[in-house]
């Protein structure tokens, strides 16, 4: 049976994610950006939490851990790269490596460029990749420590993953990110559909995360800086395909 996914809204504009394995009764949670959330919802469900998944040492992604470790016991597991930055490990990881739910193996997949130390975790029975504020719903996270070079190879390995699998991201910037997919591609017809459902989603008070992978394909500028279509757009036609995230990026971070 796939893991169960829970989503839970956090802070002002965050997301954790519980996942479950009802035969083995494990669950875990990706990021903690606060306890009480959190505690509430295994609480609700009678679930007792085993590890917390750490994707990276951001304030808003960890600032919850001790006290849920506290009241919880629960295991920690993120990055060896950035441990100096993380709370105590119990677990350090690294691209290749594993994590397990229940009978579940999840890939840990270096992706660096949000900061140097992220990473994302893949479930693939589950068809479930926590990314964290790497590849995000019609965006991705600001360069805050890695280069465009390395952030592009980092968004091509998520985007290699099946296209059903579900994008588990670490915050609700779907209607800013979709405001700016329309300002370089206003008549794409893809573009234009996901925007109106997300603008409808969120007037509803519903989430937009998490986002199927082949919605990201189609609509994440990000994601299409490959595209011949994009690279005309930015007047970029010969250039690499790094290069063209990094316009995108930056042209982002002025939007």
């Amino acid at each position: 049976m796939p893991l169960e996914l829970v989503t839970i809204p956090c802070l002002k504009d965050n997301y954790a994610f519980l996942i479950h394995d009802e035969e083995s009764g494990q669950t875990s949670v990706i990021d903690v950006p606060e306890a009480a959330p959190i505690l509430a919802a295994l609480a609700a469900r009678g679930w007792e939490l085993s590890d917390i998944l750490l994707t990276h040492h951001h304030d808003d992604h960890i600032a919850g851990v001790p006290e849920l470790r506290a009241k919880t016991g629960a295991l920690v597991t993120g990055a060896e790269a950035d441990i100096r930055r993380l709370p105590p490990l119990d677990l350090a990881v690294s691209e290749g490596m594993s994590v397990t739910i229940g009978r579940e193996f999840g890939q840990v997949i270096d992706v660096p460029g949000h900061t140097v130390g992220h990473i994302a975790f893949y479930f693939p029975q589950s068809g479930l990749v926590f990314t964290g504020d790497s590849l995000m719903a019609m965006g991705c996270g600001r360069l805050f420590e890695g280069t465009p070079a390395q952030m592009w190879e980092s968004l091509s390995k998520l985007a290699a993953l099946p296209p059903d699998t579900l994008v588990c991201s670490g915050h609700e910037y779907t209607s800013g990110n979709a405001r700016f997919a329309l300002s370089l591609e206003p008549d794409e017809p893809a573009i234009k559909s996901r925007a109106s459902a997300v603008e409808q989603a969120r007037a509803n008070g519903q989430p937009t995360v998490p986002s199927r992978l082949s919605d990201e394909l189609a609509t994440n500028p990000f994601l299409r800086a490959s595209n011949p279509r994009m690279k005309a757009v930015l007047g970029m036609d010969r250039a690499q395909d790094a290069a063209v995230f990094g316009e995108i990026r930056a042209r982002k971070d002025r939007f």
